[in-house]
């Protein structure tokens, strides 16, 4: 249940939240960062061509990229457009979570997971590796808004089927492939992050998250290909995305399909 609201309240609450989540993406694209490079979360950002400590106008999301032109300030060192894209797509979710829930109790769940999904997508895509602590973390959110949500029961039910169907189920088909390729074909993480995912999806959402997460690591991949890259494709930024389609979409997919049925 969500709190009505005047639009100019809902306008400005978005736009506190687009600006909270530019800055929440810029802090998960250093941590991944750092955690991709074995450093130290602690300590002031700095430059990672001459190690210059960045100032406090060379750190406001989005903004600071643009005026600089991705370049730094000290030595011209070109910045990693993914932190501009992280700090944009991170906005993004936010304002989209929002738009979903409003005031509400699943507001404030999903932007928690939406945090820690930027946040794998990010570290899976430098490292092919998805941090137990970042599956840890799902799960405690998801135990922690079950009773606030009121029909916790029926929650409960649908997302133990959930992450039985798409964890177990995307291990049963890992197994099948390792043996067929005979290489791995699909990652402990991955198959971990379906579960938990599955706990907030429930059965017809998760169905709908392992057709988009496919659909989106299908075209990495096909991406990758052409461009003469033979490393391994990580697939945890997809299911990150495929489930935030699921979760803020999937109730209306569901419907718009039911309705061509009946037709």
């Amino acid at each position: 249940m969500s709190i009505d609201l005047p639009l100019s309240a809902d306008i400005y609450i978005g736009i506190i939240l687009f600006c909270f989540g530019a800055c929440m993406g810029s802090f998960v694209a250093c941590a991944a960062d750092r955690y991709a490079k074995k450093e130290s979360l602690g300590g002031r950002s700095h430059c990672d061509s001459c190690g210059a400590k960045l100032g406090a106008l060379e750190l406001i999301p989005i903004f600071s990229y643009l005026c600089l032109k991705g370049k730094c300030r000290k030595c011209g060192a070109r910045i990693p457009v993914d932190c501009l894209l992280a700090e944009i797509a991170m906005a993004m979710a936010y304002l989209a979570v929002y738009l979903y829930g409003g005031v509400s109790v699943v507001t404030a769940e999903y932007l928690l997971l939406v945090t820690a999904l930027m946040a794998v997508a990010l570290i899976d895509s430098r490292t092919t590796e998805i941090p137990d602590g970042l599956i840890v973390f799902g799960l405690v959110v998801y135990l922690a808004f079950l009773y606030p949500h009121g029909d916790w029961e029926a929650r409960i039910a649908d997302g133990v089927w959930g992450a039985l169907a798409y964890g177990g189920g995307m291990m049963l088909i890992s197994l099948v492939l390792d043996v067929v390729l005979k290489r791995e074909s699909l990652g402990g993480g991955d198959i971990k992050l379906f579960a938990m995912l599955g706990l907030y999806t429930g059965l017809v959402g998760g169905l709908i998250m392992l057709l988009c997460s496919s659909f989106i690591g299908l075209a990495t991949a096909a991406a990758g290909s052409k461009g003469g890259k033979g490393a391994e494709i990580p697939f945890g930024p997809a299911i990150a995305a495929g489930a935030i389609v699921a979760l803020l979409l999937g109730q209306l997919i569901t419907d718009m399909y039911v309705s061509l049925l009946i037709k």
